[in-house]
């Protein structure tokens, strides 16, 4: 009896030490089990590509033995026949944010920005934080791992989503048990993404294109800290150069922000495992030409609820069609031979990654690649094959134990194994006891019908005259628990039977009146259960409406191709010598202006009548903003000369064909004027359907931003504290005065150590003042926000002071006032037409401005800065006949050749000269008139717009939208959970917009 208290004691103490951690256990001294697991007659898929019938399994600490027909069992082995069932590896998710708690900002109310790091010893942008690393904060989450288990799921990757770079992942086994083996690497993934830190109130970066310079600039600062260049030790830094050999994850969420992380990832030569969101097939091209392997989730869009027909009007087809198509985005990825591991990110549910993924495989999906997506590939990608993702010998044990095939809806789950410790799902001992019963409980008799699925079964009792009986019915691990309420007893008289399934034949056990009494209840199987065959055919998937380029309204069914266009008989504008040409036939061939004169003929050529309308060259557009994603300003700095806009090209924006049905075909698309130097423009040709790097002018002249007035001192910004500098128009030419001095003595130590052979420590690269210099080299071209004469004359006297000149002055609306000192400076003005009083400093603003520095000599080009106005600009180039007594042809030149001279492109479009890029228009009318339609207009030789065909897609747009009404509305009598139609307001950006 002592000796047993003794032990008691000893045990109670030895648990309460070790809970308590107050001395480390010797493990050489502790007791393991080396007993082995045994799991024989499954088929195992080994991998997904290699399957054993009737194979087994033998497992040892938490480890795969061998696997195989022919295993040799120790005789110290636990054997669990699994007769008719399948095994497989469990899956792996290398994307969550399991065990991890996003950070929250704890900034409060404040709307004061930062503008330099309060952080010690640390990169200068808050947002760029690799020193971070999930181990340090990680708390297991049992719940969620449960959640996880159930799914199939016995590995995932897990990091901290904060900030631009965010530090380190983890992976981690879903071992529910085993604490000590649950982290298998501290540190595996590094992870970036396009968004800013929570914890961090700094102004920059402000916008997608920010993001990208401030990552370009952190790869090029950690190539010049790694030569030992710095002077001082970065933290932030130092641990970027720890993780580069780790996996690198770049979380895109779009597909054109994958196309723009694999542009980074090309530049600096790096690989980027890409987390995209489920669009890729969009633009499949341009994903599979990126090499990048890709994370993909698996979660699809609800159906709109569009019973009111007024609301669903609301809906954009883009929305409607990306509900459908979704599904097949797998397949399409899949086909193309893009490698890709499956997430549950995105979910609301992970209960709802099984359905989704069985309805990607109703849309063509392969079931063997869905399984490698969520097993090797995921362990290959991570460095980790020989660990997890499969059952070969010496990886983890990690697997599932199913009824049949995995992707089969009626498969049920039984057990997720991890690192040898069982999970259970279900019951894999759960007897079948579906049938029909006689039941007899002391002197009563029922019925018992027992239906429903062998793991999730059903009971109805009645009495023997068909007399429904209240009860309620579970099974669990092979134990019945039965209520019976009599319909002739009082409210709470229950009879309570409990028993032990033995033989499904013959079920019996205790039964517990309501006074107390107990006796023996018994039912005999009459008839076993029959499953009512199902007569209904397997629902098709709904048919995928085709992808479109770009996959949006309006877009075509397949890539659009140059032709060879003959053009008869029409009012010909050259805007060159010969003038405005009648009668006069118009040669396009191989993308270029192949001839212009009468009377031509080609055997290879579509010809065209255009006896009655006129041909002029595209539009050119010096100032726009459309088709920008994320931001037209980058306002986190007074200076941003390193950001640019030909990163964050929307080559899907509808704008974009909005343009080219008013002629356009070129437009500058400008950074906003939210600071006096702001970031580099791109030049660009409306290819609509193309992708974003396809549409940027080919070998464009080099252009940035600056701005001057209101907008640049935060005079209207609406808020009641700006602390940015400058806020006067004198501290905006400090600004100016400042960055060209830095950027000269920048360009100066450059040359200096290129000089002296690169030899001593290194200047730092700064794209910023790299920029800079480059204007004051006169290698890039400044277009310059302008509205009051001393601004204009300030800038010019700046700029003359360091040996260059400003290009073009925009907007300019007191150019009149000044025009012959622009014109002695050798300045172009791209203005508006007739644009006054919309703002204090323009008040000033007459609508004879343009033709008064056309008639001083000026090149003088009318731009839009206006989504609405850059689809008519044929209209706006009217003005200056109205306004100024131009002729016609050179007020048609304010908007196609003089952009052209501005934008140093003239020498191959802005007019229609043998050799010139065939950026041509085909209009019904004087172009200048304002019932002139564009009925064709042509970038290269490919006809983008089409009126005819416009016509056409236009009642396609209404047959395609009442389909997908059709397909919604069976969704929701279905009973499916669908989502309220909502009106997405899009932001048409100008000059002062301001990213929220």
């Amino acid at each position: 009896m002592k000796k047993a208290l003794l032990l008691l004691f000893l045990s109670v103490f030895l648990t309460k030490t070790y809970a308590q951690d107050y001395f480390p256990i010797n493990e050489s001294v502790q007791n393991k089990n080396k007993n082995y697991t045994v799991f024989t007659n499954a088929t195992i898929y080994v991998t997904p590509t290699q399957k054993i019938e009737k194979g087994t399994l033998l497992i040892q600490d938490g480890k795969v033995v061998s696997v195989g027909n022919n295993i040799s069992v120790p005789k110290n082995s636990i054997t669990i026949d699994l007769e008719g069932k399948t095994i497989y590896p469990s899956f792996i998710d290398i994307y969550t944010s399991f065990g991890v708690e996003k950070p929250k900002s704890n900034l409060g109310r404040s709307r004061d920005p930062l503008y330099d790091t309060k952080r010690v010893g640390y990169y200068w942008n808050e947002s760029v934080r690799p020193e971070v690393n999930t181990y340090e904060t990680f708390k297991y989450d049992q719940p969620k791992a449960e959640e996880l288990l159930k799914a199939g799921f016995g590995v995932v990757g897990t990091h901290i989503p904060d900030g631009i770079a965010q530090g380190t992942g983890i992976l981690v086994a879903l071992n529910n048990t085993q604490n000590s083996k649950q982290i298998i690497a501290n540190k595996i993934t590094n992870h970036l993404a396009f968004s800013r830190s929570a914890l961090t109130n700094q102004a920059y970066p402000s916008s997608l294109m920010g993001m990208m310079a401030l990552l370009r600039q952190m790869y090029l600062d950690l190539d010049w800290y790694k030569k030992g260049n710095s002077e001082t030790k970065d933290l932030s830094l130092e641990a970027l150069a720890n993780n580069e050999k780790l996996v690198q994850i770049f979380t895109t969420e779009d597909k054109l922000n994958s196309l723009r992380a694999a542009k980074i990832a090309k530049e600096f030569g790096l690989t980027y495992i890409l987390k995209g969101n489920g669009n890729e097939f969009e633009r499949i091209d341009e994903i599979k030409n990126t090499n990048a392997k890709f994370i993909i989730p698996v979660s699809f869009p609800e159906a709109y609820d569009v019973s009111n027909p007024y609301l669903s009007n609301q809906i954009e087809l883009t929305d409607m069609r990306f509900w459908n198509q979704a599904p097949s985005n797998l397949k399409i990825l899949s086909d193309n031979g893009v490698v890709f591991a499956l997430t549950t990110d995105k979910l609301k549910k992970t209960e709802d990654f099984k359905p989704n993924l069985l309805k990607a495989i109703k849309y063509g999906f392969d079931k063997t690649k869905a399984l490698e997506a969520l097993t090797t590939i995921p362990a290959a990608i991570l460095g980790k094959s020989n660990e997890v993702g499969s059952l070969k010998t010496g990886s983890y044990a990690n697997f599932v134990i199913t009824s049949g095939e995995i992707f089969d809806e009626k498969t049920i789950l039984y057990e997720n194994w991890v690192q040898g410790t069982k999970y259970v799902v279900n019951d894999i001992n759960s007897k079948d006891i579906r049938g029909n019963y006689n039941l007899t409980v002391g002197k009563d008799t029922y019925k018992w019908k027992i239906e429903g699925t062998a793991n999730a079964p059903k009971s109805e009792i009645t009495t023997t005259d068909d007399k429904k009986v209240n009860s309620t019915f579970a099974v669990s691990k092979n134990w019945i628990s039965l209520l019976i309420k009599p319909a002739d007893t009082i409210k709470a008289n229950f009879t309570r039977l409990t028993g032990f399934i033995e033989k499904p034949e013959s079920l019996s056990g205790k039964a517990v009146f309501a006074n107390g009494d107990e006796l023996v209840w018994t039912a005999l199987r009459t008839s076993a259960f029959v499953a009512v065959k199902d007569t209904v055919k397997a629902e098709k998937p709904n048919p995928v409406i085709p992808t479109t380029y770009p996959n949006v309204a309006f877009g075509d069914a397949k890539k659009l191709t140059a032709q060879t266009l003959l053009f008869k008989n029409a009012t010909v504008w050259t805007n060159e010598k010969e003038g405005i040409l009648t009668e006069t036939d118009v040669l396009i061939k191989n993308g270029k202006i192949a001839a212009v004169g009468k009377n031509l003929s080609d055997a290879s050529a579509t010809v065209i009548d255009a006896k009655g309308k006129h041909i002029t060259s595209g539009i050119i557009d010096e100032h726009s903003h459309i088709a920008i994603s994320k931001g037209v300003n980058e306002m986190g700095h007074n200076s941003t000369a390193e950001v640019t806009i030909q990163d964050v090209v929307n080559s899907e924006d509808i704008n974009i064909y909005r343009d080219l049905a008013g002629g356009v075909t070129i437009s500058q698309l400008l950074h906003g004027s939210a600071n006096p130097i702001g970031g580099r423009s791109a030049i660009v040709k409306w290819k609509w359907g193309a992708a974003p790097e396809e549409m940027l002018y080919k070998n464009q002249p080099k252009f940035i931003k600056f701005a001057l007035g209101e907008n640049v001192k935060q005079a209207n910004w609406g808020i009641d504290n700006p602390t940015r500098f400058p806020q006067t128009r004198m501290g905006v030419e400090q600004v100016f005065t400042d960055y060209f001095q830095r950027a000269k003595e920048y360009d100066e130590s450059w040359k200096k150590f290129n000089a002296g052979s690169k030899k001593g420590k290194a200047p730092r690269v700064d794209l910023e003042l790299q920029t800079i210099a480059e204007i004051i080299n006169k290698e890039r071209f400044i277009t310059c926000h302008s509205y009051v004469e001393s601004e204009i004359l300030m800038l010019m006297n700046v700029t003359e002071k360091f040996n260059f000149k400003v290009n073009t002055f925009t907007h300019i609306l007191e150019g009149y006032k000044v025009a012959d000192k622009m014109k002695q400076h050798g300045v172009g003005a791209s203005t508006f037409s007739d644009w006054w009083a919309y703002k204090f400093e323009v008040n000033d603003a007459i609508p004879f401005n343009g033709p008064i520095m056309h008639n001083e000599g000026l090149v003088v080009a009318y731009n839009s800065d206006d989504a609405e106005m850059s689809r008519r600009l044929n209209q706006e180039a009217a003005k200056a006949v109205k306004y100024g007594n131009i002729s016609e042809e050179d007020a048609w030149k304010f908007v196609t050749l003089n952009p052209a001279k501005l934008l140093h492109i003239d020498d191959k479009v802005g007019s229609l000269k043998v050799g010139k890029d065939a950026d041509v228009v085909l209009w019904s009318d004087n172009p200048l008139s304002i019932y002139a339609k564009a009925e064709k207009t042509i970038i290269e030789g490919v006809v983008y717009f089409d009126i005819e065909k416009d016509a056409e897609k236009q009642l396609a747009i209404t047959k395609e939208r009442s389909l997908l009404i059709g397909q919604m509305l069976q969704e929701k009598n279905k009973g499916l959970s669908t989502q309220p139609p909502t009106k997405k307001e899009k932001t048409e950006y100008h000059c002062d917009t301001l990213e929220q």
